[in-house]
């Protein structure tokens, strides 16, 4: 049993979005404690909180889409 979780746990944090990875470095705070507290306010909330994390991993991908378009010297030539 304890290997089933620990492979979930593995699987999340390796294909996760990495909102909680990059919250935490921006912060300066453990990504577990911050991922902990997402489980615990989306219990408390009824799911609110999820959709806030979608929202923050779709913005962090596109705005990693728009600053490797900016980056690209080909493309503006």
């Amino acid at each position: 049993m304890m290997k089933v979780i620990s492979f979930v746990k593995q699987f999340v944090e390796w294909h996760a979005f990495g909102v909680c990875t990059h919250i935490g470095n921006r912060l300066g705070i453990a990504t577990s404690r911050i991922r902990l507290w997402f489980i615990y306010i989306t219990f408390l909330a009824l799911g609110s909180p999820l959709i806030v994390y979608m929202v923050l991993a779709f913005w962090m991908n596109l705005k990693k889409y728009f600053w490797l378009t900016r980056r690209n010297p080909i493309k503006w030539l």
